[in-house]
């Protein structure tokens, strides 16, 4: 409406000899007045751009809405209100090239910057609402995205929101090369100042990116802690412990740090239980007792793989026993506790009943009398 109203304040006008009154239209017996058919013309521009865009952007959703991918989706929605932002703008266009009060410098100047001024604004709207949307349509497939989606957004929209006034202020004639200087020394200077903080940052885009980690994972650190990765953030990683504590580790530490993921390559692993019989066992008779037991408690225990055939090792001669291993599965880390529980608990019943020995320690310590008789010398 600012843009019309300046229209009216220049009709009638004269600037050095160049006529720009507008004359009024004569149709048969009726004289129109530039105060009334300019306005018509522009509303029945921005009347029928908006019907047609409503009417093209029914169909294209329809289109959309039966292709595989959501971008479609997110382009069209990010473009709606911009292109009603253009359609108004672009009326005044319409107006300068039919009547000639585009003459006018002062005017044309105006309406010129008025319009670079809207547009770069429907520009700005429409990369905002574009590269959101992208971020969180990918962020369920991309863990950068999923991990990191609030911040990103959020820098994101920061670039493209300054991005865009420094484009507004270059058009209206500000300079904007102080203000790219005075942004480069700032911005070393928060740097300097910001150096641990953004080591870890660095770190965190790091941790992200090559996911040596990932939130759920069970790992222990080299200091000794075990637990799982609660959070990643971009400064620290949260892990809670077992006793339900939480640790905070610096980024910029964890990733210098030796860590070992029960996780990978996958969730499952080797329960090992060391075992011991004794020497007059039946060795044969022993592997096939364990194996029974092994694979009932991988059946009935939570966390077991009931699929996977336990198996036994003799691997040492000891000095009270043969000693072998018993190499049993569970589904992740933490189950491992409970099948050691029910494992050693039902192989010592077992073993009991079937007569086989687990030895312990003994010493046989011999004593020596004093040869009695020796003559004693007085």
């Amino acid at each position: 409406m600012g843009v019309i109203l300046k229209l009216y304040f220049f009709l009638g006008k004269r600037k050095e000899g160049v006529s720009i009154f507008m004359k009024n239209i004569v149709i048969g017996n009726f004289s129109i007045s530039p105060y009334i058919y300019i306005p018509f013309v522009y509303l029945l521009w921005v009347t029928v751009c908006l019907l047609l865009k409503k009417i093209a952007y029914r169909k294209l959703r329809d289109f959309t809405k039966h292709t595989h991918t959501g971008l479609d989706d997110i382009l069209t929605e990010a473009a709606d209100f911009p292109i009603v932002l253009l359609i108004f703008t672009s009326g005044i266009l319409v107006l300068e090239n039919l009547f000639e009060f585009a003459l006018d410098t002062e005017l044309f100047q105006w309406t010129n910057i008025g319009f670079k001024a809207v547009s770069i604004i429907a520009v700005i709207l429409f990369l905002d609402k574009a590269i959101n949307g992208a971020l969180k349509y990918f962020s369920p497939k991309i863990v950068l995205f999923r991990e990191t989606g609030g911040v990103m957004i959020l820098v994101v929209r920061m670039i493209i929101v300054a991005l865009g006034v420094l484009i507004i202020m270059d058009n209206l004639g500000i300079s904007i090369t102080p203000i790219l200087a005075s942004l480069g020394i700032g911005s070393l200077a928060v740097a300097l100042a910001l150096q641990p903080t953004l080591e870890s940052v660095f770190a965190g885009v790091q941790i992200i990116v090559d996911r040596p980690i990932s939130v759920g994972h069970f790992i222990k650190l080299e200091s000794g802690e075990e637990g799982y990765v609660e959070k990643i953030g971009w400064r620290s990683t949260w892990i809670r412990l077992l006793p339900n504590n939480m640790v905070i580790i610096p980024n910029k530490v964890l990733v210098s740090s030796r860590i070992l993921n029960y996780y990978y390559p996958e969730k499952e692993l080797a329960v090992l239980v060391n075992v011991g019989v004794d020497y007059r066992s039946d060795l044969d008779f022993v592997e096939k007792v364990t194996i029974e037991v092994a694979s009932e408690v991988l059946k009935s225990v939570e966390g077991g793989v009931s699929s996977f055939k336990p198996y036994i090792r003799y691997h040492t001669f000891n000095e009270f026993s043969i000693d072998f291993t018993v190499n049993l599965r569970a589904k992740e880390f933490t189950d491992n506790y409970f099948i050691k529980h029910n494992f050693i608990k039902a192989l010592q019943k077992r073993y009991n009943k079937e007569g086989i020995i687990i030895p312990f320690p003994i010493r046989t310590m011999e004593y020596s009398k004093i040869s009695e008789g020796a003559s004693i010398k007085k």
